[in-house]
């Protein structure tokens, strides 16, 4: 079986405010909600999970009844963990009880505040997953990438042409990523920048697709207004 799941457990410290940033509202509609409406409209999904902190849980499962009320039955909204790959693994828990775990269950995980995601990333990424067991969304990078170990001073210029910027969805199968997160000590796991490494810790491969430039993540305050710019565009 495959699952969407919409990892929407950060605070937006970043955009300002007194409200989740996933919950801003863009053109009458909560960031959020186009995000799911695209997950909803992929066939593949067994279901699609929603984790997020525990006191908008309520108002997360109203959104989708006010927005996407035929949905109900087929997305589950759930409490995230304290770290990103903690909620990964509420969603795997959350799987695992329902009885649908085993060797060829997919998660298709992806950030609340990607709402731009096209059908054509979904499906590519449960492909490859299918093919590889894992696999990460990225885009070539476009600017020169310089490593600074000190934060101060360069260390190294690596080859651009071999340099990805990653975005989400990344896809697991999700007993083996459940298996080898298990297995990190506690200092690996406070190394983790994302699900991809855990995987690469332990010398599994992670097959790349390909991104998409909009695919952008809603982050700052300016990250809103390109994002009215696309929904207009989108309508025309």
């Amino acid at each position: 079986m495959t699952y969407g799941v919409i990892l929407a457990g950060g605070i937006g410290s970043r955009m300002g405010g007194d409200k989740p940033k996933q919950y801003l509202t863009i053109k009458d509609k909560p960031i959020i909600i186009y995000t799911i409406e695209k997950f909803f409209t992929v066939p593949d999904f067994e279901k699609i999970i929603v984790l997020c902190p525990k006191q908008w849980v309520e108002h997360t499962k109203n959104l989708i009844e006010k927005y996407i009320a035929p949905a109900q039955a087929k997305i589950a909204v759930i409490e995230g963990g304290e770290t990103r790959n903690e909620t990964i693994m509420n969603a795997i828990k959350f799987i695992e009880d329902e009885g649908n775990l085993d060797e060829n269950t997919i998660i298709v995980t992806h950030d609340s505040v990607r709402p731009f995601v096209t059908h054509r990333i979904i499906h590519e990424n449960i492909a490859a997953c299918e093919k590889y067991g894992a696999c990460d969304t990225v885009i070539p990078a476009t600017d020169t990438i310089v490593e600074s170990q000190d934060n101060k001073t360069i260390n190294s210029i690596p080859d651009r042409s071999k340099m990805y910027q990653g975005q989400t969805p990344q896809s697991f199968k999700a007993l083996r990523l459940k298996e080898v997160y298990n297995s990190l000590t506690e200092e690996e796991k406070t190394v983790l920048t994302d699900a991809a490494k855990i995987l690469i810790l332990k010398g599994d491969s992670v097959a790349l697709v390909d991104g998409e430039t909009f695919n952008i993540k809603l982050t700052h305050p300016h990250d809103l207004r390109v994002a009215r710019t696309l929904l207009e565009d989108n309508n025309e």
